[in-house]
């Protein structure tokens, strides 16, 4: 039975993202050679720290390490996109017919090409956590470090290079930890994501009722693209609770991320705090690259930082048997997004939930 047509041209993708990504110099320097002994040493390095900070240990066994460049990247994270959004594109594709259709899926994979390539320019680090049955486990489960995009900054801004490694690892290593330490953490995020997906209808008429919701919001004063982008715009009331869920989850994450990322540092990279000010700066965007970030969700992703360190430090202030380690005993102990940014209502809720548990 013949498989339906995808909406997206991966390969299309693909060639557009690799152009925009453009080239980077110091991708051919002799310094180059050095970031995968590093990476290997301080990413192992790292997990023992992370191991040590949080007390979670990953059941997934040594992470990996992967220097690469942004071709490299934008080719691991299209594959990662084609697992994770199978399901909604098959479904697309069996509706995308007539003699417009391929101009569709070209235009589509112009789209997705034109985003990633400009994310390759940014990104650092980043940790798959999309972990498939039945792919190949030596191209999942990889923590990523972008090589030329290191070079640059560490010599831009003068960094000394192997602190600042050690200090992009402690990152990237934290997130592992959580998904693989924490046992329902990856599935229960996996599954929030496809709940996303299976509720996701492309109908027209309900699109163009979307449009008009977000030009009422924009009439009424609001801001509508903050909270997520496009995606949060376009999802229907039930798609957008659904979000609010990831966006809390994603917050916490991100928050501990940075958290133990300073505390572990903290001995042992004197520069952490210069390190973190310049890419707190350079998360700041301007003029259109502000506006594209608004509309991909990634200004929101960027919030995501300090809400999250700001919920966990109010959920450390207030101790009385209520600390972090109890985000990681279920997904009923999470804030959603609400929450984050009122944590005393999360405070009351898992204080009231503690209490009838203990009666």
């Amino acid at each position: 039975m013949p498989q339906p047509s995808d909406p997206i041209a991966w390969d299309t993708a693909e060639r557009v993202a690799v152009r925009v990504s453009g080239r980077e110099p110091l991708a051919e320097s002799y310094h180059y050679a050095s970031l995968e002994p590093d990476f290997r040493e301080f990413t192992a390095q790292a997990e023992e720290l992370v191991e040590a900070e949080t007390g979670l240990r990953s059941a997934a066994g040594p992470a990996r390490a992967r220097v690469t460049d942004r071709p490299g990247w934008i080719r691991a994270n299209l594959a990662s996109f084609q697992r994770l959004l199978r399901p909604l594109t098959d479904r697309l594709g069996s509706r995308m017919t007539g003699p417009v259709a391929p101009v569709g899926r070209t235009l589509a994979g112009a789209e997705v090409g034109v985003l990633l390539g400009w994310m390759s320019t940014r990104v650092l680090g980043q940790y798959d956590t999309l972990v498939v049955e039945n792919e190949k486990p030596e191209d999942q489960d990889i923590v990523y470090y972008v090589g030329p995009n290191i070079l640059a900054l560490e010599k831009r801004y003068a960094f000394p290079p192997r602190e600042f490694r050690l200090w992009l690892a402690l990152h990237e290593v934290t997130h592992r930890v959580q998904f693989t330490g924490v046992p329902w953490l990856r599935p229960y995020f996996l599954s929030l994501v496809e709940s996303t997906l299976d509720s996701f209808d492309p109908d027209p008429k309900k699109l163009l009722v979307a449009l008009k919701r977000v030009a009422d919001q924009v009439r009424a004063g609001e801001r509508p693209l903050d909270e997520g982008g496009l995606v949060t715009l376009l999802a229907t009331p039930e798609q957008q609770a659904v979000l609010q869920r990831i966006q809390g989850l994603m917050s916490v994450l991100e928050g501990h991320g940075d958290l133990v990322m300073s505390r572990a540092a903290a001995e042992r990279i004197p520069s952490a705090p210069r390190f973190q000010s310049v890419l707190h700066q350079r998360r700041q965007a301007t003029g259109p690259v502000r506006l594209l970030q608004r509309l991909v969700g990634i200004e929101a992703k960027l919030r995501q930082y300090e809400e999250g360190e700001e919920f966990l430090a109010a959920v450390e202030r207030a101790g009385g048997g209520v600390g972090v380690d109890l985000l990681w005993r279920g997904s009923e102990w999470l804030p959603d997004l609400a929450e984050i940014r009122d944590p005393d209502a999360w405070l009351a809720r898992v204080v009231a939930a503690q209490a009838q548990a203990a009666s």
